[in-house]
């Protein structure tokens, strides 16, 4: 039995997780992510796939954020006909997140056109609503330590891993004529101290290991990032301004929503409205209440007075109209709006009505990959553009560390440290080149192991004759 592994995406950088399988003759996609960021990794969700999609025979998602699911529409477009295994509450959030972005991709190619900016005549989404739809009935849910048959002679088992609700660790353990190889994916992994969701599960065996990398090279901040939080909205609150966060709809809202309720329970920042302005954003919110066990604020959503998603200081903006409204507020409010890079959504919209205002505050919660205008925004420039237009940057521009979904290098190296013997190979992955080399060479030293940081396309073999 051979098994060899092809690396379509998340190589050198944090998005469009893509990892191609083959165990024999069977081709397993693990994660199917787009790209984001640079033009040059963007412009891979509009080249020709590297393998025919009739010829995957089945998808696994760790999880359910853009950069490891929103290639999905695409690919069952151009012809993948196999299941997509993934967690419960991981198929109702890409059934959220695809549609969103099936509805912003239709909104960006028509606003492109009408207003004339784009370089090509007639600019087309990569894919619409409908192309999300068309993936529902491939979707098929799979539970936590629960181990299931992939092939006659691989199984698959799913382990919490932090991160965002439903987020999965994936074991893929192969049974050969003479030996039996596990394969774990990490996937991204969570904090282990989340104050939302519980810790990542460590694994005792992996002979060969996919570990993500985004925060390889570096130690979140130890002090709560409440403190931080605070400071900044403050300082907003005394200059008369509006804060706006720019947040991911799924996951950091949420913490970012209880760090608020919290704040304002023990009174240190004041008693303004907080407006959630992501319709996304609102719809995963629900989903905290259908899946207690897979978080720990159980007992917060069923107690009065103690909801972090539901007080009186909240409100939750659903339609175009209303979020259009947020424009004449002048001060004395948050703002949170997707998306948490501020590459599309209604956030950009409160971006170019804010940014020009010297009063006013954009705080990012999250990590703001290359080529993203948040990453530009922190950079420090003075003009960004949008909507064909520059605009000035005048307001305050902060960055809270702490707030992070993904573990940071000494979490990395914890996760890591649970695996008995040393791994055959460990493959350094979702990570920018120098951080994921970084990493690699952090994981040699650290550990003895054998690492590789793969190129985009490189491909492996990884057993022979097993």
């Amino acid at each position: 039995m051979d098994i060899r592994v092809k690396f379509l995406g998340g190589a050198q950088t944090v998005t469009g997780s893509r990892y191609l399988l083959e165990i024999d003759k069977t081709k397993i996609l693990i994660d199917c992510g787009l790209f984001q960021g640079i033009k040059e990794l963007r412009q891979r969700n509009r080249d020709t796939f590297p393998i025919l999609a009739s010829e995957i025979d089945m998808i696994l998602l760790t999880h359910a954020h853009i950069d490891h699911s929103g290639y999905l529409p695409k690919l069952v477009k151009e012809g993948f006909k196999g299941p997509i295994l993934l967690t419960e509450p991981t198929l109702d959030l890409v059934k959220i997140l695809l549609l969103d972005a099936g509805k912003l991709q239709e909104e960006e190619a028509e606003y492109a056109k009408r207003k004339g900016y784009s370089k090509h005549e007639e600019p087309t989404p990569l894919y619409t609503m409908e192309d999300a739809e068309e993936v529902f009935d491939q979707l098929s849910p799979i539970s936590f330590d629960q181990p299931i048959s992939l092939t006659p002679s691989a199984t698959l088992t799913a382990y919490n891993a932090g991160h965002i609700l439903g987020a999965a660790i994936l074991k893929i353990q192969v049974n050969g004529e003479h030996q039996t190889k596990t394969i774990v994916f990490s996937g991204d992994l969570g904090r282990y101290n989340d104050p939302l969701l519980n810790p990542p599960i460590g694994l005792p065996k992996a002979d060969i290991l996919f570990i993500e990398s985004t925060y390889g090279n570096r130690t979140h901040e130890s002090h709560s990032p409440e403190k931080s939080l605070a400071n900044a909205i403050n300082a907003t609150y005394q200059k008369g301004g509006v804060s706006v966060i720019p947040s991911f709809a799924v996951g950091r809202t949420q913490l970012v929503l209880y760090y608020l309720f919290k704040l304002q329970q023990k009174g240190k920042i004041p008693q303004i409205p907080i407006y959630v302005d992501s319709p996304m954003a609102i719809d995963v919110t629900k989903l905290y209440k259908d899946y207690l066990a897979y978080h720990r604020l159980g007992p917060s959503l069923q107690e009065n007075g103690a909801n972090p998603f539901s007080h009186k200081h909240l409100h939750y903006y659903q339609n175009q109209e209303a979020s259009m409204s947020l424009n004449n507020l002048r001060g004395d409010a948050i703002i949170i709006s997707a998306s948490g890079m501020a590459t599309g959504g209604r956030i950009v919209h409160h971006l170019y009505n804010r940014l020009p205002n010297e009063n006013d505050s954009i705080i990012f919660v999250g990590y703001q990959a290359e080529g993203t205008r948040g990453r530009k925004l922190l950079d420090g420039e003075e003009k960004v553009r949008m909507y064909g237009i520059d605009v000035a940057v005048k307001s305050s521009i902060y960055y809270i560390d702490g707030l992070s979904a993904h573990a940071d290098q000494q979490e990395l190296l914890r996760w890591a440290d649970c695996i008995a013997d040393k791994p055959k190979l460990t493959f350094v992955v979702h990570g920018e080149q120098e951080v994921s080399t970084a990493f690699a060479q952090t994981l040699t030293q650290e550990f003895g192991w054998n690492t590789i940081v793969p190129d985009y396309l490189q491909s492996f073999e990884l057993f022979n004759g097993i």
